[in-house]
């Protein structure tokens, strides 16, 4: 496929807006945020990912390892051993968005504060 392609997520048709999704979604930017701290098994992923079924945490990696973000490496080992790893594009994208939740969590207090004055606005007075 050549580089010099053209892209354009706010395309309808455009591939990258599947991948967008995929890095995006809540799953997809948890699982690279995890990623990025390192390699991990599947169950210790889950462990990691707190909340994410395991149907969904498969799904995730699958469409990641499609993608050419996430590596799966699995060992002949008794019992079977399997890891998962950031690919270099992986790394790359992770580093952006841990930079995107490290802003978020930084930012929870003002985000608290805008939405307990939003929902004060919005709360009718007791008579």
């Amino acid at each position: 496929m050549s580089d010099d392609l053209v892209f354009d997520v706010f395309a309808r048709a455009c591939a990258s807006r599947e991948t967008l999704e995929h890095v995006t979604g809540r799953w997809g930017s948890l699982t690279l945020g995890a990623l990025y701290e390192g390699s991990f098994r599947f169950n210790e992923l889950r462990r990691r990912v707190d909340g994410v079924s395991e149907k969904m945490l498969s799904q995730t990696l699958h469409a990641l390892e499609r993608d050419g973000l996430v590596h799966r490496e699995a060992q002949p080992t008794n019992p079977p051993r399997v890891d998962y790893r950031l690919t270099p594009l992986g790394r790359e994208i992770a580093e952006q968005l841990r930079g995107l939740i490290d802003l978020v969590e930084g930012r929870m207090p003002q985000v608290l504060a805008a939405r307990e004055n939003y929902d004060a606005e919005r709360t009718p007075a007791a008579p």
